[in-house]
């Protein structure tokens, strides 16, 4: 009999659970202040909604037995731009919707086995506003969620920011045949890969110096002006990343632009996102996302125009946490007796403090002493003892 978990999954114990609980209601008060409404897409979907028109490797996608190809979701973007173009039609635009829940990916492990990952993820999407007043919107609802969690200078918190438009104007200049190969050299940042193109000398210069553009982003949008010249995606990523730097600078949020940055699935087409902090032991990557037009113009949506960001929940708490917190004395009140005469009236009192609102528990065995229901109290990280005696 197998007494562990399959690989990529946990057990979680009653404080883990418990500060996962407590930080999705932080993220989901903020989200509601801001006028998000909450949905639920299915944990199962076709697999030709996560492929999403070939935005998701369909090779992370856990498959399931069944009739009509199937999976779990590795992300939830998918199944929310599905709902939003088809059942949420009719309803007026910009939809404000979040959701919560675990994802599943597939990968293949150190060993060559393939394994499943499991993760709990809070996100919002919002649908139907193609301006940059979305994208402004998007990432101050992140600053404001950053706040609510917690999140201060100790975790020296990094918001990289990057555009899928960006990078298409850069590659514009290499020959159409190694375009694809440039992306995935200046993306992946391998100086290898891109040295071993057939380029003329000056293209694998430029495409050189784009791999180490990235930092401050007055900086590297100055300099991208000098590659570029003047233009309408400048002036409004600019406009964007100028919204927000007060609220970053407050929070001591480093924002960093990086022109080659790409998250992990191929989902978006203008801006990206990815918030970094400082782990116990390397940097954590607790959020993504970014904006995903032609995603929803696949599933037919009007107008087509998306973008959003979800939090990974365990990552956070174990970022906040250590290892998640210890029992302490904010649990519940512990109901103990006296001897097993009294065990009816510690019921009864135990009754009496929940129609109250006061959480508390039962002490099965008699107690001798008020010491000694204090010691199991304590042990049992309930915050005090009731003792009946006769």
């Amino acid at each position: 009999m197998a007494l562990q978990p399959a690989a990529g999954a946990r057990d979680l114990n009653p404080w883990e659970v418990d500060g996962n609980r407590r930080l999705r209601e932080r993220l989901a008060a903020v989200y509601r202040l801001w006028g998000y409404q909450e949905v639920a897409p299915p944990s199962i979907e076709r697999l030709e909604t996560f492929a999403a028109g070939g935005a998701i490797d369909g090779r992370e996608v856990v498959r399931l037995v069944s009739d009509e190809p199937l999976g779990l979701r590795p992300e939830m973007t998918a199944s929310i731009a599905r709902a939003a173009s088809t059942r949420l039609a009719g309803r007026p635009r910009p939809l404000r919707l979040w959701a919560s829940g675990a994802t599943f990916r597939s990968f293949i492990g150190d060993s060559g086995s393939q394994r499943v990952q499991e993760q709990l993820q809070s996100g919002v999407e919002l649908l139907g506003v193609a301006a940059a007043a979305a994208d402004a919107e998007l990432l101050r609802l992140l600053l404001a969620c950053i706040e609510a969690l917690g999140l201060d200078e100790r975790h020296q918190s990094r918001l990289l920011l990057g555009h899928h438009g960006l990078l298409t104007t850069l590659l514009a200049r290499v020959p159409a045949e190694q375009r694809t190969a440039a992306r995935k050299a200046l993306t992946g940042f391998d100086p290898l890969a891109l040295a071993a193109l057939p380029l003329e000398a000056s293209d694998r210069q430029a495409l050189q110096q784009l791999m180490r553009l990235r930092g401050e982003p007055t900086a590297v949008l100055y300099q991208l002006e000098q590659l570029l010249g003047p233009s309408p995606l400048l002036r409004d990523l600019g406009a964007v990343i100028g919204s927000i730097a007060p609220m970053a600078e407050r929070l001591g949020v480093c924002l960093q632009l990086d022109p080659s940055f790409q998250p992990q699935f191929d989902l978006y087409d203008g801006l990206v996102l990815q918030l970094v902090c400082r782990g116990t032991e390397a940097p954590v990557a607790i959020a993504s996302g970014g904006r995903y037009d032609a995603l929803v113009s696949r599933f037919g949506g009007s107008p087509a125009a998306g973008v959003g960001f979800s939090f990974q929940i365990e990552d956070i708490r174990e970022l906040l946490t250590g290892h998640g917190p210890e029992p302490s004395a904010g649990g519940p009140l512990l109901v103990a007796y006296a001897d097993a005469d009294l065990l009816s009236a510690a019921l009864d009192r135990l009754q009496q403090l929940h129609s109250e609102g006061t959480a508390a528990e039962l002490l099965s065995e008699p107690c001798p002493s008020q010491a000694e229901a204090e010691r199991l109290a304590a042990s049992r990280g309930a915050r005090s003892a009731l003792w009946l005696a006769a």
